[in-house]
Parts: C-alpha cells; structure tokens; sequence
C-alpha cells in the first residue's frame, strides 16, 4: 500500500516487480519466517506463556517458500504479466492462460475450503476434513492445464488465419483469456504500424472475428516521448503492452492520450487508460 505515496501511476510501477523478482523470492520467505517467529516470542513474553511454543522455523520457512514462489508463478498466467528478473531487468512475462481474476478458479477454491471447513460431527472432526481441498486444487490444476493447452492451440489458428489474410508480419500477439468465457478469447496483434484487435470464438469459421485496427506509434513517436517526461505517461507505458497514443489541444498545452488494448480501446476508460497534459501544440491531433 505504501507505493500509492508515490505519485500518479506509482502502483504500476511497482505492482509485480520488486516484490516478485526471483531476488525478492529468495529473501521475502526468511523475512516473512522472522517476522512470524518473532510476532510469536512478543505474544508469548506479554502473555507469560510458559509452555513451549508450536511455532517450527523450519515448517514456517517452509510454507513462508511455498506461498511465496506460488504467488508470482500464478500471476504469471494472466495477460496483466510479472518482471522476473526485477530489480535486474523490467521485461514482462505474460502467460496469457487465466483472466486477471478468474471467476471459475475462485469458484472451485472457494467450495473446496467450504467443503474442507472442518465441521464436527457427533465423533469429533471429520477425518476427511481435506479431501475437499485437495480435490478442489486438483480441478483448478486440471481447469489451467485446460486453459493454457487452449491457449497454446488458439495462438496457432489466430496466427494462421492472420497470416491468411495478407499484410505485414505478426510482430507480437496476445490471446488472452476473457472473464466468465473460457470458449472466447481477446485477440491483440502488433503488424507493421497497426495493432489488430478482434475476438477468438472456437465454434465457427474464421475463428477471429470482429476485428477492427488501430495506428501503433513507433518506438521515436514524439507524443510518447513528451508522455515519459510526465511520471504518469512514463510509468504506463513502462507497464502497457499494446499502446495507443492520441492527441487533442488544451488550454494548457496538448492532452496525451494513452490507451493499452489489452484492457480498453479509447481514452478516459478507465483501467488501461491514462491521460497526461505536456506543455506546446507541436503533435498531430489524431481522430
């Protein structure tokens, strides 16, 4: 929460880098491991307590590892990405197999903790208290095996039918899941100087349909530019993975607009959208 402080756009700057680096993952598990431990010896001196204590360092540690390494790895799986390798380097890894928050994996996690809540019976606790947790992990490992096969397969038949259709080479490309639709999915391609959007459908043919096109800025586009010399259009675009930029005057110079398409297609939408004012009418208004 403490990244917030930081100016405009602070939580893209930091959110999924430092703390998710493979350097932070070898620290954070014995930081968190004496953060525990020592949260254990103030309770037991203010308590007294003179029994011994059922904190283990070691099955601290343990989890502490397990719970820390698990975070990134998961994250990875979405379109939103993780830097690896912060503070080193800032690249981002996408896995583009689950929605930012994927409804049906809470779904299934959610029964199995209901499922393993550890209700008593008339004998005391259920033996089988976490067999529903287990079950439930194993159809959420199950769910995203599922989603990245389906990913992997999609890419290939967006690719072809991209192809297909004639133009410049396919760049990048993202096909990302959608929230609530497994079957569907968004489609975003860097060609040439356009990005291409449209909508993956596993029934019917072609497969991408809907598709509309954007102007891609080049990497010396003026506009972006003036946008890093603000913190805000600096830190976006470091996190943007398809950005669009437009611009119209202002009384107090030109407003920049930038867009990432991965979540919104025109300015002032929200998340995937910011918008910086940088002094001087010197760029292009574009439509």
């Amino acid at each position: 929460m403490l990244a917030y402080l930081d100016g405009p756009a602070a939580d893209l700057s930091f959110r999924r880098g430092w703390t998710h680096g493979i350097p932070a993952l070898v620290v954070l598990p014995f930081v968190l491991t004496a953060a525990i431990v020592g949260l254990d010896r103030l309770i037991r001196r203010v308590n007294h307590a003179a029994l011994p204590s059922g904190v283990r360092p070691r099955q601290v540690l343990l989890l502490a590892a397990v719970s820390i390494l698990t975070h990134p790895i998961l994250d990875t799986l979405n379109t939103y990405g993780v830097r690896w390798l912060m503070p080193i380097r800032g690249d981002w890894h996408y896995g583009d197999t689950l929605f930012i928050v994927d409804p049906w994996v809470w779904l299934v996690l959610v029964v199995g903790v209901v499922l393993s809540s550890g209700r008593r019976s008339t004998r005391g606790f259920r033996p089988d208290a976490g067999r529903g947790a287990r079950v439930a992990l194993g159809a959420a490992l199950v769910y995203i095996v599922v989603m990245a096969g389906a990913g992997l397969a999609a890419r290939t038949i967006v690719s072809r039918e991209l192809s297909q259709s004639g133009g410049p080479p396919i760049e990048r490309l993202m096909v990302g899941p959608r929230p609530l639709t497994p079957f569907m999915r968004q489609v975003v391609a860097a060609r040439g100087s356009r990005y291409v959007v449209g909508t993956f459908r596993w029934i019917g043919r072609p497969h991408i349909t809907g598709l509309r096109d954007f102007p891609r800025p080049a990497a010396d586009d003026p506009r972006l530019a003036a946008a890093r010399t603000t913190t805000l259009g600096r830190r976006f675009l470091g996190w943007a993975r398809f950005p669009i930029v437009l611009t119209e005057p202002s009384p107090e110079g030109t407003r920049i607009h930038l867009v990432d398409l991965r979540y919104a297609d025109r300015p002032a939408s929200g998340f995937g959208s910011a918008t910086v004012t940088v002094a001087g009418d010197q760029f292009e208004v574009i439509e």
